[in-house]
């Protein structure tokens, strides 16, 4: 079962690049994002109204506005320059090898910030994840045609926001639901981008059937699909796996790529699929050590998925968190 959850799970944030890639095709990255984020807004604002109203007791708000931030740093800062730099031309394997170094950085910042470290063997294994997407990330680059150097920076911009958000939730001393942080997020970036889209000129959506459909994978796939499988995992299984999991995301999407819209995928890029394959054994592996020799959890490690706290567990001083694809 957790392996069919750890594969549901790659392809379903994996796919977040791909409807990227989709939406660009038809309308502006403001656009997009704008109308994946206010019809479902609307959705869960009005279920939080009807259902949801005993998991916002006790919030302050203080809290309200702190998620309000987080949102902004990890899912509308992120984001935007996902889906820019995918306009600008960036591959989506490319754009999503650069989410997928976000683990290391926040892991190398974690020990000082944090004092959250993960083993030697782990950190072997998130450095050969990164071998991996880096290899990817070479082939896509060097096929690539009539893409500005400095596009590749802004993608990097959105990883550094993701590590912002991380950091900022980790702090945090109010444990707030999932399904609170998610409405909160969401609500925050359907608002920045319908002003954003207003301002721009570029809030009416294109009367094709294609920008719909881009639409719809971006919020059941992504979104809920993602999302909701991400706090699967990880209560399952700890962050160190998820961890692993991420460094998937570049070669899958890679090859995700060439098939539905042609971007090169050759020997480099199966190389790197394999070196990442074999980095999600070694830290899985050690995971499974850990667990079994401290009876506990995995050694624990900042993340970069859904930044919503999760359960306060009594091993645990901190709430691990990430961004939204």
């Amino acid at each position: 079962m957790n392996a069919l959850f750890s594969i549901a799970f790659v392809l379903s944030w994996s796919s977040g690049f791909i409807g990227a890639k989709l939406g660009a095709g038809s309308a502006p990255a403001v656009t997009v994002l704008m109308w994946r984020f206010l019809p479902l807004a609307v959705v869960l604002v009005a279920v939080a109204a009807v259902v949801g109203r005993a998991s916002w007791r006790g919030l302050t708000g203080r809290d309200v506005a702190r998620q309000a931030v987080i949102g902004v740093l990890s899912q509308s800062g992120y984001l935007l320059t996902v889906y820019y730099a995918i306009q600008l031309g960036v591959s989506s394997g490319t754009t999503a090898l650069i989410d997928g170094v976000q683990p290391l950085v926040a892991g190398a910042l974690a020990g000082p910030l944090l004092r959250q470290y993960v083993s030697r063997r782990q950190w072997l294994g998130l450095w050969l994840g990164v071998g991996g997407v880096v290899i990817v990330t070479a082939a896509d680059a060097g096929a690539a045609t009539g893409v500005a150097a400095w596009a590749y920076l802004v993608p990097f911009l959105g990883m550094l926001s993701l590590v912002a958000a991380t950091f900022l939730e980790s702090r945090s001393r109010t444990p707030v639901a999932p399904g609170v942080a998610m409405t909160v997020h969401c609500a925050t970036s359907a608002v920045l981008f319908t002003v954003l889209a207003v301002s721009a000129g570029a809030a009416g959506p294109p009367g094709d059937a294609g920008f719909w459909a881009a639409i719809s994978w971006l919020v059941v796939l992504p979104t809920f699909g993602g999302y909701g499988l991400y706090w699967i995992i990880l209560r399952r299984s700890g962050v160190a796996r998820v961890n692993a999991l991420m460094f998937l995301m570049a070669p899958v999407t890679a090859v995700w790529g060439a098939l539905m819209f042609g971007e090169p995928f050759g020997a480099q890029t199966a190389l790197g699929l394999a070196v990442g394959l074999a980095a999600v054994v070694i830290v899985q592996r050690e995971g499974g050590t850990s667990r079994r020799k401290s009876g506990g959890s995995p050694v624990r490690g900042a993340h970069n998925l859904p930044p919503c706290p999760a359960p306060r567990r009594p091993d645990s001083g901190h709430r691990l968190s990430g961004g939204c694809s």
